[in-house]
């Protein structure tokens, strides 16, 4: 049914926020591309994909751990780049199992939402409200566990930083959608600020982990590492 603009008092069709060409209106006013289902479904497709073969890899590793606690995992490089090492650590079993299956559960729920979306889906705003919920949980585990690894065990992780890397674009375009399509009430300019520097500000953290990285291991690089 055609809904009345705030703006001309004129009739304006009535569209869903989950459809494939996005929002007629919303707070940012012209809709990023990148939160319209077709490249958002995609989106989440491709980054739950990723995490989850991470997560799934970091499994398997970790059960031929726990059968044999010699084994060498795939991903065991030197002293400071080693999945065998962090699985030793507490930090890689913070809720009393190993964090590689909540990986494994919440990827596969991206994954689904995504092909939900690319098949046509419609989800309520609870929905929507959940789902930043959780990617955001999940972005702030993530984060801790980079600084775990970085200023506690001084050991990378290959696959953990797979997840990483997926969790970036992850965390920051479903809170870019929420906010544009109104999820997430801010005011207009913030909105529109915010929906034109989706890749701008997943490039930033991209550049601020590696920064970290490197200062952390400067003394690796530098070949004079006391650790």
């Amino acid at each position: 049914m055609p809904s009345i603009s705030p703006l001309s008092g004129t009739p304006v069709p009535e569209r869903s926020l989950n459809q494939d060409a996005g929002p007629a209106v919303s707070p940012a006013g012209a809709v990023p591309a990148m939160t319209r289902n077709r490249p958002f479904g995609w989106l989440l497709v491709i980054t739950g994909i990723v995490g989850w073969l991470a997560s799934g890899t970091l499994v398997l590793e970790k059960l031929e751990v726990l059968k044999d606690p010699n084994h060498v995992t795939v991903c065991d490089v030197n002293p400071w780049i080693s999945c065998g090492e962090v699985m030793k650590t507490w930090q890689s079993s913070l809720f009393g199992f190993p964090n590689m299956f909540i990986g494994i559960v919440a990827f596969a729920i991206i994954i689904t939402v995504g092909m939900a979306l690319l098949a046509g889906a419609t989800f309520a705003r609870w929905y929507w409200v959940g789902l930043q919920a959780g990617v955001t949980l999940g972005f702030a585990f993530v984060v801790w566990l980079w600084s775990q690894a970085l200023y506690a065990i001084h050991v990378l992780c290959p696959f953990c930083m797979i997840v990483w890397a997926a969790m970036i674009p992850l965390f920051v375009w479903v809170t870019v959608r929420n906010i544009t399509a109104g999820v997430i009430p801010v005011p207009g300019n913030v909105a529109r600020v915010i929906g034109d520097s989706g890749w701008i500000i997943t490039a930033l953290l991209y550049v601020a982990v590696t920064a970290t990285i490197f200062f952390a291991f400067i003394q690796v690089f530098a070949g004079t590492s006391g650790f």
